[in-house]
């Protein structure tokens, strides 16, 4: 089992702390959000990672070089171009593409209490191209579900595909993790040859949805869940880390 980790963003909303590193490295009670990603995937059984890199990239670079790690670490250069999630995947394929799914994790979700690995197993049961991580929340933008958890739209204000029909859907966050099965990278080759280099799951998923089998994974009992994008929610993580690690 293989999984990428996103590491290139250009963390602009946790100002001034990535002024002089990438967000991947910011730290969270002591140790790095990338760290603690690549520990939450090793856990879950991949044996493989693979870690995009663009913003402060020579930084990240160095610091996977500086550990030990127990499996195998392989960096994805997206210097020239930040190609987005979508773009990203497709650029990592030599690394990820192979007889098995692979996960997408992204390095600034934190989660306590979340099984990644009954996740990943009931994608392989599932059959499905995608399965992706979701959760009651407020947010701008959500999945559209149907009784099945199959995804149906994007609703973000305006429906996508035109016209959907949200009654009797059933909204939900997107969780920052994926878990994709090889079969996405021909698709993904078809979009970016109409889309560029640069695109978004987001869309590529919802282009995808009404051929293509992708689910939604809601986990039934809690756990914590943090994007840490913002300072108040670095704050909340950190906070949280404590009161587990003290």
């Amino acid at each position: 089992m293989k999984a990428m980790i996103f590491a290139a963003g250009l963390g602009t909303r946790l100002r001034p702390l990535t002024d002089n590193r990438p967000k991947a490295l910011v730290e969270v009670n002591g140790m790095t959000m990338l760290e603690r990603t690549i520990r939450a995937v090793c856990d879950a059984g991949c044996s493989m990672v693979v870690v995009n890199v663009h913003h402060f990239a020579d930084k990240v670079i160095d610091f996977l070089n500086s550990r030990r790690w127990p499996v195998e670490v392989q960096v994805s250069d997206e210097r020239d171009l930040l190609l987005e999630t979508g773009g990203g995947i497709l650029a990592a394929r030599r690394y990820l593409d192979g007889d098995e799914p692979f996960v997408v994790h992204n390095a600034d979700v934190l989660t306590h209490g979340f099984d990644l690995a009954e996740m990943i197993y009931t994608h392989r049961c599932s059959g499905a191209l995608a399965t992706v991580l979701v959760r009651e929340r407020v947010t701008q933008r959500y999945f559209a579900f149907d009784d099945e958890r199959r995804l149906r739209g994007w609703c973000t204000g305006e429906t996508r595909p035109e016209g959907l029909a949200t009654a009797g859907l059933t909204l939900r966050a997107f969780g920052g993790i994926h878990v994709c099965s090889p079969e996405i990278f021909p698709l993904l080759e078809q979009y970016a040859a109409v889309a560029g280099p640069k695109f978004s799951t987001t869309p590529f998923y919802v282009a995808q949805c009404t051929g293509q089998l992708i689910r939604g994974y809601e986990q039934r009992a809690d756990y914590m869940w943090y994007d840490v994008g913002k300072p108040d929610t670095l704050r909340q993580a950190c906070e949280a880390w404590a009161s587990l690690e003290c």
